[in-house]
């Protein structure tokens, strides 16, 4: 009430734009003040409601940029000329430093992942002992986990399945393809939540009935009429390329529907090429191949349900729990700054909206509303928000240094007089600035401690709620009770508030001289972050606490998700088992920032008419530039309802991936049942099965990834291994059934966990696959073939359709993660540009009535949050990069991993500036037109240097092409906007007039000098960013044009 009533009384001092803004800031309260003046008291060139003390920050400023570029550097002689070029800038180009090709790689080493602490892949020398150090983890996580339940699921599944297809009455009423029961339980196995399992039956069953359809319709017509059957083979051929083709792009364009796409493509595959050698349809063989799959289904439906049920809640909980725990961890302050720790919160930021998207895909069985969780997600996002602002490490808490002995000297020089005076004075500041700083450590440090208790309470409530709070924790000691967390974090609040008041309102706790202190004001804007990060978990813990008043019964939540944005996205074990989770991920990423970033633009650049005619206000009138507009999204986008443009859309659609991806299944399984339609091969091609080869291939082909060389060796060993494990299990016991139970029982154990649980499934799935099929096959041919002579040519088979996926994408449009690498960190730096240059226009240099509303601060942070999705994907391509063997030299990922980090130092910057924005307005110069044209070439110059160095070096990184020794230098641009607007500040407090409270100013002061901190920082980040480039593609000097 107290801050309702102060706010009001700021009507007749502060603009309608700017008081709405700060109205809506949680953390702000406003004292009273005195009214403001007649404006017809005269015309002045400060606004009347400007603030004498608003040029602090700008010397602060001024001299964080000394440390950057010095006077030297930068003094050009212009001989007094000066040119405003309608939008354009004048570039300034300074002597640039030489590169270091040593330090710069050792400076960053320290911003690489946490899995490049591991010995290289390739070492020799820890190669045994990694994979026994796997194998310890493996097992450990299996026997303590839930990763060992998920195992007995799907193995369980399998087992039972296979059994079955031992026992020979059972066999025989199957058919020969009995084997399909256990592969299709292996394709959708039960190791899932209760709601994707229910997903999957059903996509895999729809896949299957129109796989043997087109498959039907197919035989039909091959054999339909004499003209036909003389081009039988072709005809199928032809029916199957358009069949996959066409599964293919499904494939690549929805993974919703992975599995139905899958199951298709085999029982096509079936049926156009198995027992194909006749002209008589054997139409039994569909029937051998539809009971199977759909028995093995129901085990794989039935098991899901009986052994351990999962409905669903779990992933949801697990996620909250340990984004909780990360929370806590970045409440540890002080401490020293943890790049990991910062990237551990990032990716928490993704995993919830992946978590809560996975919620409402499928169906749920769970005591969370999915509105609820969408709510408290949202919340949590915040938290992690406000906890990437803080600097862990501050010396806010650091005690005061025992005070040292004073040696006062009797026989002093007259003139020194004065200077010790003048030394008695700053001491007495400095005493004053350490008490005030004293005081504020205590009820900050209790804040801190409040909320890590309000986390600690939250996680306890939620994991209550969710039931598996035994399983993930926290311990029992820690209590559910919210009430008196948010008590005692209201408290501390409250004497936070007090403390500040008092010290930021008070010139006798604060003195001038210590606002103008860096790294006080620092101190005071970190408490003022702290501050912000307790509202946002204060708001969290009320949301939970209104969760657990609500909490009933688990309830069935069927799924929500949009449809047309469903089909892109797949549950949690799909996305893992159809493999390349790092790669899919980024281009899905990349491809939704795009999107957003689509609708903000910059206007047709449009000449401003400069005429001869004489105008008084001429010089009063500020011409703004055309290329840049805030609302341009909005006016200049494009009619995209035209039919023309939807026919262009579709063209260049079949131009990206799916189309290439769609060509190579098509070459690839036409090329593999060539000799299914030769009638010289075709007594072979039925008796080994072959088009098991074209079945793997089908498989084995992912969309993104093709596969390396560790790939190619692990995928065709394990095809292999399966053949010949299968003929060890028959020879053993000559077929004895007990027998191969036993040896499928210690085969399939690793083999279902490498498939459904490790980084590599695609290899585990080859190695289930070639051992089921070969297995069985041997159990069932019953002596007829020799059994060696069946599971080798059975084995080669797999084998070809393992290599040749990994042989044609090495061949056609390959993924080199290295290359997607620089892709992305160059689409990064172009997006930079973009959203540098709406911060700036939306949130800073915005018109006079066109402040940002609500909705758009929402899109930003929901657009800073797909950013943020954006690095994590760039991190994960990083490493991939060491899993590729690359012959000219090892790829050195350290400059890749500086040159990321740099640009993500620029986005938390940015943010940092659009977050300060909303407190600091500088309307007392942009409101005023004669400062506002003093100063608009050298915001141009200082906006459009840093755009032109982002576009540069994005281009130059994507192309290969060296940087040029010299770019427009973004540090001498900002520093001569900075003592521009010192002069102009000088100039306009000779006119102010006292009309803000004390608070008022101070606080001002210090979101100004986090502004533009914030400002100096990214062009701190233009510098590094050009560094790691030219460490990366070279720097282009004036030799290069000497011919």
């Amino acid at each position: 009430m107290a801050s309702a009533e102060s706010s009001q009384a700021l009507d007749d001092s502060i603009p309608l734009q700017v008081r709405r803004r700060r109205q809506r800031q949680e953390g702000l309260q406003e004292p009273q003040c005195r009214p403001s003046p007649d404006p017809s008291d005269g015309v002045y060139l400060a606004d009347p409601a400007s603030r004498p003390w608003s040029r602090r920050s700008s010397i602060i400023s001024i001299a964080q940029m000394d440390q950057m570029i010095s006077d030297d550097r930068m003094d050009t002689e212009t001989y007094g000329v000066s040119d405003l070029r309608d939008g354009f800038f004048d570039a300034m180009f300074v002597k640039s430093s030489p590169l270091s090709a040593v330090e710069l790689p050792e400076h960053c080493k320290d911003t690489l992942s946490a899995e490049f602490d591991k010995h290289p892949l390739f070492a020799i020398r820890h190669f045994l002992p990694g994979q026994w150090h796997d194998l310890r983890s493996i097992f450990r996580r299996l026997t303590t986990t839930r990763a060992g339940i998920s195992l007995l699921k799907s193995f369980t599944a399998f087992y039972v399945a296979y059994v079955l297809c031992l026992v020979p009455w059972f066999r025989s009423w199957l058919g020969p393809h009995h084997y399909m029961m256990p592969l299709s339980v292996i394709v959708n196995h039960p190791a899932r939540p209760f709601g994707a399992q229910v997903d999957g039956t059903a996509l895999t069953l729809l896949g299957v009935a129109c796989g043997l359809g087109w498959g039907s319709v197919a035989l039909l017509l091959s054999t339909s009429t004499l003209a036909a059957q003389a081009g039988y083979g072709a005809i199928l051929a032809l029916f199957l390329a358009l069949f996959t083709a066409t599964m293919a792009l499904i494939r690549a364009f929805f993974i919703r529907f992975h599995q139905a796409v899958l199951s298709a493509g085999i029982a096509a595959i079936f049926t156009t090429l198995a027992h194909t050698s006749g002209r008589e349809i054997t139409w039994p063989k569909l029937i051998e191949y539809g009971i199977p799959w759909l028995l093995g289904q129901a085990i794989a439906l039935v098991t899901n349900c009986l052994v351990f049920p999962d409905a669903g809640s779990r992933s949801i909980a697990i996620t909250l729990h340990a984004s909780l725990h990360v929370m806590q961890e970045a409440l540890v302050i002080p401490g020293p700054r943890d790049h990991r720790l910062r990237r551990r919160l990032a990716r928490a930021f993704v995993d919830l909206s992946q978590a809560c998207r996975d919620m409402a895909l499928d169906i749920t069985m769970t005591r969370f509303r999915p509105d609820d969780i969408v709510e408290l997600r949202n919340l949590m996002q915040a938290v992690i928000r406000a906890l990437l602002t803080l600097k862990t490490d501050t010396y806010l808490f650091e005690e005061p240094e025992a005070e040292r002995d004073i040696i006062i000297t009797v026989d002093g020089p007259a003139s020194g007089t004065f200077d010790n005076v003048k030394s008695t004075e700053v001491l007495n500041e400095e005493d004053a600035s350490r008490r005030a700083i004293g005081e504020l450590r205590d009820p900050t440090k209790l804040m801190l401690s409040c909320m890590t208790e309000a986390l600690r309470g939250c996680d306890a409530a939620l994991m209550d709620q969710s039931s598996h709070r035994k399983y993930l924790g926290p311990s029992p000691d820690i209590s559910s009770s919210l009430l008196p967390l948010l008590t005692s974090l209201d408290q501390a609040k409250s004497a936070f508030d007090a403390v500040e008041s008092k010290l930021v309102g008070s010139g006798q706790q604060l003195s001038d001289s210590s606002m103008q202190d860096g790294h006080v004001v620092q101190l005071f804007v970190f408490a003022r972050h702290v501050r912000e990060a307790a509202a946002a978990i204060e708001n969290m813990v009320y949301k939970v606490k209104a969760m657990q008043e609500t909490c009933s019964w688990p309830r069935l939540c069927l799924p929500s998700y949009p449809f047309w944005k469903a089909i892109h996205r797949t549950n949690a074990q799909v996305r893992h088992d159809r493999g390349g989770v790092t790669a899919g991920s980024y281009h899905v990423t990349f491809a939704e920032i795009a999107h957003l970033l689509d609708k903000i633009k910059s206007s047709e650049h449009k000449p401003i008419l400069r005429g001869d005619d004489d105008d008084d206000d001429m010089g009063l009138e500020v011409q703004g530039s055309h290329t840049m507009d805030a609302e341009a999204d909005a006016s200049v986008a494009p009619k995209r309802n035209r039919l023309r443009y939807r026919i262009w859309r579709v063209l260049y659609r079949l131009q990206g991936f799916e189309s290439r991806y769609a060509f190579k299944v098509c070459l690839v399984t036409t090329l593999l049942s060539v000799p299914g339609y030769l009638d010289q091969s075709k007594g072979w091609w039925d008796e080994y099965e072959f088009w098991w080869a074209v079945a793997v291939g089908w498989l084995a082909l992912h969309p993104r990834v093709g596969g390396n060389v560790q790939d190619l060796v692990t995928r065709g060993l394990l095809a292999i291994l399966g053949a010949a494990w299968s003929g060890a299990a028959y020879a053993a016991g000559n077929g004895n059934p007990y027998v191969m139970a036993v040896f499928a029982a210690v085969y399939m154990l690793p083999m279902l966990y490498r498939f459904t649980q490790s980084s590599h499934p695609r290899s585990g799935l080859v190695g289930c696959l070639s051992f089921t099929v070969i297995s069985l096959g041997l159990q069932a041919n019953g002596g007829g073939t020799s059994p060696l002579l069946l599971a080798v040519l059975k084995g080669i088979a797999f084998f070809v359709g393992v290599t040749a996926p990994i042989v044609v994408n090495w061949v056609l449009w390959p993924f080199v993660a290295r290359h997607e690498l620089r892709y992305a960190i160059s689409s990064m730096m172009f997006f930079m540009s973009i959203i540098y240059r709406s911060v700036v226009a939306r949130y800073v240099y915005f018109n006079e009535g066109k402040e940002p509303t609500p909705g758009e601060v929402r899109r930003s942070e929901m657009l800073e949050g797909r950013l943020r999705e954006g690095f994590v994907r760039i991190r994960q391509l990083l490493v991939l990069t060491q899993k590729e063997m690359r012959l000219r030299a090892p790829f050195d990922p350290v400059p890749y991993s500086g040159l990321a980090d740099a640009c993500e130092r620029f986005f938390d910057y940015l943010v940092a500036v659009r977050q300060s924005a909303l407190f600091y307005n500088p309307d007392y110069i942009r409101d005023n037109p004669v400062a506002a044209e003093q100063l608009l070439s050298f915001r141009r110059d200082a906006v459009a240097t840093i755009l032109g160095n982002l576009y540069i070096l994005a281009g130059a990184l994507r192309s290969q092409r060296k940087v040029p020794r010299y770019l427009p230098s973004a540090a001498a641009a900002r520093k001569r906007l900075l003592i521009k607007s010192a002069e102009v500040d000088e100039e306009m407090s000779k006119h102010a007039r006292e009309t803000d409270a004390e608070w008022h100013k101070r606080w001002s002061d210090m979101y100004r000098y986090s502004f533009n901190a914030s400002l100096t920082g990214c062009v701190a980040q233009i510098e590094e960013l050009e560094k790691y480039t030219k460490l990366i593609v070279g720097e282009q000097g004036y030799d290069a044009f000497k011919k």
